[in-house]
């Protein structure tokens, strides 16, 4: 670890290769190495209000208590209801994949079910994680706010035909 924030930006595709892997892009692999200690560790879980995975290293892991800490405080604040249990049971529900230096790794079931990937993984980079989306499942998203990532998606699935 650096002790900088390890930030994830820009896309990426992966087809489902051969023996149900997946390829976790160049620029995102580093990342995550470095979030990690260097070693090829991905924590993958469900996002808490998208229909998509979220993806990143272990120090964001590192962060989660900090984070509960001033969103208690924030609720506290404001008057609104938290459920520190809860919060934490969401947070720390995720998953240690590993990846080989050619960055294939292998989704478990039960996550690949909850963000609906079958076929491929359009990748999304997000700051503090990134996300992972079945392209279909991004492509029925409403607003004009996913108007980008839809556009990516596309060209980089376009991009792979070729």
């Amino acid at each position: 670890m650096t002790g900088r924030p390890v930030i994830y930006s820009g896309q990426g595709f992966s087809p489902k290769g051969d023996k149900d892997r997946f390829v976790l892009p160049a620029a995102f692999r580093k990342s995550v190495t470095e979030s990690s200690n260097g070693k090829g560790l991905l924590l993958v879980s469900k996002h808490d209000k998208w229909d998509c995975l979220i993806g990143y290293g272990l120090s964001r892991r590192d962060g989660f208590e900090a984070q509960i800490d001033r969103e208690e405080e924030m609720a506290a604040r404001t008057g609104q209801p938290f459920d520190r249990d809860m919060r934490s049971f969401q947070l720390y529900d995720c998953a240690e994949i590993g990846f080989d230096g050619s960055g294939r790794f292998i989704i478990p079931a039960h996550l690949r079910a909850l963000g609906g990937l079958t076929d491929s993984i359009y990748f999304q980079g997000a700051g503090p994680f990134f996300t992972l989306w079945s392209p279909q499942v991004l492509s029925r998203q409403d607003g004009p706010q996913w108007a980008s990532a839809k556009a990516a998606c596309a060209s980089l699935i376009e991009g792979g035909r070729k």
